[in-house]
C-alpha cells in the first residue's frame, strides 16, 4: 500500500505506517476471547512539520483511537509510528520519556482530564517537574506565562477545575499541553462540547500558538465546518479504515469518495435562501466486530458495483496528493 504524500515540501515530522488497534471481546466464566472490535485496521499516513492534518469522520469511526495510539496512550496492535525521525513503539524506558515531552494532547473533556483536587497551575506545572525542567521558580515562571499564552490570568493558577467554565477547562488544557513547548500535539475533538462562540476563540488560539511556536498538529473532529477552518490538510476515515485524504482546499471543492460527498451534503449552508442537495445514506454503520467484506462502506454506498463488496479497495493516489479508496473512482 502506498503511503500518502501531498504538495506540500515540508519535512514529514510523523509518519504512520500500517498501524492497527484490535480491542479483545472476553465471555464466558474464562473471560476467553471470543471476537475483536477493528477500531483501527491497516492506516497509514503522514504529518508534516508546521501543518494542522484534520481527522475526520462519524463517531465510533476509529480517529481517537489512532491519535492515542500514536502517543502510546494505548499500545497499538500492530505498524509503526515514526516521530522526528524514532519508531515511537519500539521506545522504552527514558528513550520514550524523552520523546513524550515532544508529543502531547488536548484531551475533548478537559475537566475529566483534570484532578479536581488540585489547583489548575499545578496540573500545568506537573508535566515540567516530570521531565526535571528548570527550578520550581523558574517552572512557577513558566507556567504562569504558558497561561498568559492561552488568554488565562495569574491569579487562575489557585482556581481548582470546577470554578471554570467548559471554554476556560479547554483553554486550560492547551496550557497544560504547550507547557513542555511540544513540537507536534493531538488534538482530540477540543471544540466540539463548547458554544458556538467560544469554539472560534479556542481555534483562533490554537492558530496563534502553532504560528508562534511552529506547531504541528493533528486535528480529530466530526464537524468538517471547524476542520476547513483550521486544517491543511483533511483525511476521512470510515469503521476504522482511511478512504480519503488530500489538501484542505481539494478536499472541500472536489470529494472523491462517496462517504466524503455524504459528510460534505450535511454542511449547513449559511444562507436561509439557499438549500444543499443532501445525500442520505441508507442503514446504520456497519459493527466494528464483524466489518463487511470487501469495501467497508459498500453496504450503504449509492453507487456501489459487485467489486465493492468482494475485494477492498486499494488506498491510491487517484489525482497528484489526491488519495482514495473507492473503486468507483477512476
Amino acid at each position: 500500500m502506498m503511503n500518502p504524500e501531498t504538495e506540500t515540501t515540508g519535512q514529514d515530522l510523523v509518519r504512520v505506517e500500517h498501524l492497527t488497534k484490535y480491542f479483545p471481546v472476553r465471555a464466558g466464566l474464562m473471560q476467553r476471547i471470543v471476537n475483536w472490535v477493528k477500531a483501527v485496521d491497516d492506516v497509514s499516513f503522514t504529518v508534516k512539520q508546521g501543518e494542522t492534518l484534520g481527522l475526520v469522520g462519524e463517531s465510533g469511526c476509529g480517529k481517537t483511537t489512532v491519535g492515542r495510539s500514536m502517543l502510546r496512550l494505548i499500545e497499538p496492535t500492530s505498524g509503526a509510528v515514526e516521530f522526528d525521525g524514532k519508531d515511537v513503539l519500539k521506545l522504552r524506558g527514558n528513550d520514550l520519556k524523552h520523546v513524550r515531552r515532544d508529543m502531547q494532547i488536548i484531551f475533548q473533556d478537559p475537566y475529566a482530564s483534570l484532578d479536581p483536587r488540585v489547583p489548575i497551575g499545578e496540573s500545568i506545572m506537573e508535566g515540567l517537574h516530570i521531565h526535571n525542567i528548570g527550578s520550581p521558580k523558574e517552572r512557577f515562571d513558566m507556567m504562569l506565562d504558558t497561561l498568559k499564552k492561552v488568554g488565562l490570568e495569574d491569579y487562575h493558577a489557585r482556581r481548582y477545575p470546577h470554578e471554570f467554565s467548559g471554554g476556560q477547562r479547554q483553554r486550560i488544557g492547551i496550557a497544560r499541553a504547550l507547557a513542555l513547548r511540544p513540537k507536534f500535539i493531538v488534538c482530540d475533538e477540543p471544540v466540539s462540547a463548547l458554544d458556538v462562540s467560544i469554539q472560534s476563540q479556542v481555534l483562533n488560539i490554537l492558530n496563534d500558538l502553532q504560528q508562534e511556536f511552529g506547531l504541528t498538529y493533528l486535528f480529530v473532529a466530526h464537524n468538517l465546518s471547524v476542520v476547513e477552518h483550521i486544517s491543511t490538510r483533511v483525511a476521512v476515515m470510515y469503521l476504522g479504515k482511511m478512504v480519503e485524504l488530500t489538501g484542505r482546499e481539494e478536499l472541500y471543492r472536489n470529494p472523491l469518495h462517496p462517504y466524503t460527498k455524504a459528510l460534505m451534503s450535511a454542511i449547513p449552508v449559511p444562507n436561509p435562501k439557499l438549500k444543499r442537495q443532501r445525500t442520505i445514506l441508507k442503514g446504520d454503520v456497519p459493527s466494528p466486530l464483524n466489518p463487511p467484506k470487501g469495501c467497508r462502506f459498500h453496504p450503504r454506498c449509492p453507487i456501489a458495483d459487485k467489486i465493492c463488496g468482494e475485494q477492498e479497495p486499494e488506498f491510491r493516489e487517484a489525482v497528484p496528493g489526491h488519495f482514495v479508496a473507492c473503486w468507483m473512482v477512476k
